[in-house]
C-alpha cells in the first residue's frame, strides 16, 4: 500500500509543478520580471526534483534481490543528494540572471498579472507540500520528505517575490525585482545545504538519531533479567528502512532454542517502537564468571 501511496504522490508533485512552470514563464515572458522568470527557473528545478523522488520511491520500495540483500532503500538518499545538488543549480541560474538584469537595467509591464499568478503558485504549493509532507510521514519517505521541503521553501520563496512586486507595483522601484531575486537565490541555497546533508548522511550510514537509539537501548534493557550483557549496537538508516545489529550475551546455561526465543521477543518489541526495522542479533556466550550469571551457571563451568 505504502508503494502506491508514495508513487500516487510523487505523480501529483510532477503534475504541479509542471503547470507551475508554464504559469510563471508566461508571466515572466509579458512582465519581463527577473524575479518571475527565476520562479520558473527554481520549479524547473523542482520538477525534475520531483521526478527524481518519483522513481527513487518506486526503485526504494523493491524487496532484496541477489544483488541487493539488504534492500533498495539507499536510492531515497540519492534522492535527496541529486535534489540539494538541483536546488544549488537554481539558486546559481537565478543569481546569474539578477546581477545581468542589474548590470543592463529593469524595467516591467503588466505587474498585476505576475502578482495574480504568483497567488495562485503559493496556494498550489502549499497544498501540494502539506499533501507530500503527510505522505512522507505516514510512509517514512525520505525523498518525499525532501521534496516537500523543497515546496515548504518555495511558498517562502514565492512569498517574497510576491511582496515585491507589490512593492514595485506602489512604487515604481524596478531595480528592486533583481535585488528580491538575489535574496530567493539564498534563502533556497540554505535549504540545498540541509536536504543534502541530511541525505548524504545516509549514504555514509550515519547511525539513526539519539532518541531512536535511547528507545532501542530502553526496549533492550527492559529485558535485562533474561540476558547477562549487550555491546557492538550499531544502527543505520537506508531510505525509509531501519537496520539495527548487536551482540546479546546469554548465560551459559541457556540452550539454542531458548536463546533463539530471546532474541525473537527482543526483535519483535524493538520493530513495535519503530517503523520498517530489520534487526540483527548476534549470540554471545558469557563467560565462566560473571556476577549476572546464575550461579549453577558458574558452578557448572568452574575451572580448576
Amino acid at each position: 500500500m505504502n508503494l502506491t501511496r508514495k508513487s500516487k504522490a510523487a505523480g501529483f508533485s510532477i503534475v504541479s509543478n509542471t503547470c507551475l512552470i508554464l504559469l510563471k514563464l508566461v508571466a515572466g515572458i509579458i512582465t519581463g520580471s527577473v524575479s518571475l522568470f527565476a520562479e520558473a527557473i527554481h520549479s524547473m528545478m523542482d520538477l525534475a526534483a520531483s521526478v527524481v523522488a518519483f522513481v527513487s520511491v518506486r526503485v526504494s520500495d523493491k524487496p532484496p534481490d541477489s544483488k541487493h540483500p539488504f534492500g533498495h532503500g539507499k536510492a531515497e538518499n540519492l534522492s535527496g543528494v541529486i535534489e540539494g545538488l538541483l536546488i544549488f543549480a537554481a539558486a546559481g541560474l537565478i543569481i546569474n540572471e539578477a546581477v545581468h538584469k542589474i548590470i543592463k537595467g529593469v524595467y516591467l509591464e503588466t505587474l498585476e498579472l505576475g502578482i495574480a499568478i504568483m497567488v495562485i503558485s503559493i496556494i498550489v504549493n502549499i497544498t501540494v507540500s502539506r499533501y507530500l509532507k503527510r505522505v512522507s510521514r505516514a510512509t517514512d519517505s525520505l525523498a518525499l520528505e525532501a521534496d516537500a521541503t523543497h515546496l515548504t521553501t518555495d511558498v517562502m520563496t514565492m512569498a517574497g517575490v510576491l511582496l515585491g512586486l507589490v512593492i514595485i507595483r506602489l512604487t515604481g522601484l524596478y531595480i528592486l525585482d533583481p535585488i528580491i531575486a538575489i535574496i530567493v537565490a539564498l534563502l533556497i541555497i540554505k535549504a540545498a545545504i540541509d536536504i543534502t546533508r541530511k541525505s548524504f548522511g545516509g549514504l555514509m550510514d550515519t547511525s539513526l538519531p539519539k532518541s531512536e537509539q535511547e528507545a532501542i537501548v530502553s526496549c533492550i534493557m527492559v529485558h535485562k533479567d533474561i540476558f547477562v550483557g549487550y555491546h557492538r549496537l550499531r544502527t543505520r538508516k537506508a531510505g525509509s528502512q531501519r537496520h539495527i545489529d548487536l551482540h546479546l550475551v546469554i548465560p551459559r546455561t541457556k540452550n539454542v532454542d531458548e536463546a533463539h526465543s530471546i532474541c525473537d521477543h527482543l526483535e519483535r518489541d524493538i520493530e513495535e517502537i519503530l517503523n520498517r526495522v530489520e534487526v540483527n542479533i548476534h549470540i554471545e556466550p558469557c563467560d565462566n564468571y560473571c556476577v549476572e550469571c546464575p550461579i549453577s551457571c558458574y558452578m557448572a563451568n568452574r575451572r580448576p
